[in-house]
């Protein structure tokens, strides 16, 4: 195994971790918000400007596009057999995709 993959491989735990704290904290939030009766409006009205949600998500966007990425990356070689260069680039746009649309949907509920 390459020191390449090695990394890759550290790099799919690490954000794994991350996006288990991260999906518990998202979700015990949406629970208490709705459980305390607050709509979807009111719920973006506490949140947009907030750093500290905006920084969270943010996290959480990152972790879930570079493991997003790893992860088809191995399906892809495994199932396919693709492979090199090629693949690599493929894999690289779509984490670069995944990063700029969740940074994006950041900037609409946040800014």
């Amino acid at each position: 195994m390459s020191l390449r993959e090695v990394r890759l491989w550290a790099a799919q735990r690490a954000t794994a971790v991350v996006l288990a704290f991260c999906v518990v904290v998202h979700l015990a939030t949406i629970i208490y918000a709705v459980q305390g009766g607050l709509t979807a409006g009111e719920i973006l009205a506490r949140t947009r400007g907030s750093v500290a949600w905006g920084l969270f998500y943010t996290v959480f966007v990152f972790a879930a596009a570079i493991h997003g990425a790893i992860g088809l990356r191995t399906i892809l070689a495994e199932w396919v057999g693709w492979r090199g260069d090629s693949a690599q680039v493929a894999i690289t746009v779509f984490g670069v995709m995944l990063t700029v649309l969740g940074l994006r949907a950041i900037a609409a509920v946040y800014l």
